[in-house]
């Protein structure tokens, strides 16, 4: 059984994917406690469901594109993988939003992985599961939310160390309402990185605190 805290259908607000409609699966449970965390909610409340329940719930929306979030989804990791699995196997494009602090290496390769780094002032960095770079594919995502100067540089710095600039798409993000975007831009196009700078679309079309969207 999973422990599931909401499905939704919306509009996906970060990623490639930014602007598609898509089914959310939040599944509930987080081993992260990042300081500018949105989805405190999804710590602890949800209700047990079966992956066929939860399939049921999703193919009511008719829509191809479900990401599984949370919470950190990979705390529920068997249950996690299989219902992955079980949407790949049914046709559905699938993502994965994951914190990265928890392996990602038994992944279905079809599924695309949304992977955060945690920056320093997320307060969280000394989670981070580096390992997890090298079973990233070139069609993953690996996102850095930055709060400030510092989190930027730490960023670009790990850009470097890893050699991780043309393997896979980086997103760098803002933390919402902490860090104005211009000065991210700024500070991407001064230091000419190739990374893809990203909003959460969703915040700026709805109320920032807004859940289910």
């Amino acid at each position: 059984m999973l422990k599931i805290n909401e499905i939704y259908h919306s509009i996906q607000g970060e990623s490639t994917s930014a602007g598609r409609p898509c089914v959310f699966v939040r599944l509930t449970y987080c081993n992260l406690r990042c300081t500018y965390c949105d989805t405190e909610y999804a710590f602890y409340d949800g209700n047990d469901m079966s992956v066929q329940q939860v399939i049921d719930e999703v193919e009511k929306y008719n829509c191809k594109l479900v990401e599984v979030t949370g919470g950190e989804p990979l705390v529920q990791m068997d249950e996690c993988l299989d219902l992955m699995k079980t949407l790949c196997e049914l046709g559905y494009e699938v993502l994965i939003e994951t914190g990265g602090s928890l392996p990602i290496k038994d992944i279905d390769h079809r599924v695309k992985i949304i992977m955060d780094l945690k920056c320093p002032l997320s307060g969280m960095e000394k989670k981070n599961l580096y390992e997890n770079i090298k079973y990233l594919k070139p069609t993953d995502e690996l996102k850095f939310v930055i709060g400030g100067r510092e989190d930027y540089e730490w960023s670009a710095d790990i850009i470097k160390k890893y050699n991780i600039q043309r393997k896979f798409i980086i997103l760098f993000s803002v933390v919402f309402g902490k860090l104005e975007p211009v000065e991210l831009v700024n500070w991407i196009l001064e230091d000419k990185l190739d990374v893809r700078f990203q909003l959460q679309m969703h915040k700026y079309i709805w109320h920032p605190e807004t859940k289910g969207v």
